[in-house]
């Protein structure tokens, strides 16, 4: 396992945090009954069931270890204690492209992205292109669509759910 810091919300945080309950406390022990229902119909070495609920508990467990993982790795970054025009970490960024269209995006960590709510990875092209700007700047971002130019309209940082 890697020691390397997960910069992360609160937000994303308390998300990766029900996950890991959730489990726990449901998923694992509903798989511990569908291993025990599956052994009760008798040999195992033939048994669809009993080899897909095996399956499923691998799965089960290797995600618990993972968010066990990151969850002791995660560096909180209290979005509320940041300001200032720069983009970083949490920002909440105002773009507009050079064809008019406006975006916003909010700088997330990579366990927290969801774009159709415009949470971007920190590691993500854009937010890469992004990083270390002001407002007032032109950027130009080679994005898997191509090249893209956008300018920074705002920088704000406040907080926000991700649920």
């Amino acid at each position: 396992m890697s020691v390397e810091r997960v910069p992360m919300t609160h937000g994303g945080v308390l998300r990766l945090r029900e996950r890991l309950k959730h489990l726990k406390s449901v998923e694992k022990p509903q798989n511990i009954k569908d291993i025990e229902e599956a052994r009760a119909h008798g040999d195992l070495s033939e048994n669809a069931e009993y080899h897909a609920a095996k399956e499923k508990q691998g799965q089960i467990d290797a995600e618990i270890r993972h968010l066990e993982d990151v969850l002791a790795r995660a560096e909180v970054i209290d979005v509320t204690q940041l300001s200032g025009d720069r983009v970083v970490f949490g920002a909440t960024v105002d773009l507009e492209d050079e064809n008019g269209h406006q975006f916003t995006y909010r700088i997330v960590g990579q366990y927290e992205t969801n774009i159709k709510k415009g949470l971007i990875s920190i590691t993500s092209p854009i937010a890469r292109g992004l990083i270390g700007r002001e407002v007032g700047d032109a950027v130009r971002i080679q994005t898997p669509g191509g090249v893209r130019e956008f300018e920074i309209a705002d920088v704000r940082f406040e907080a926000f759910s991700i649920d």
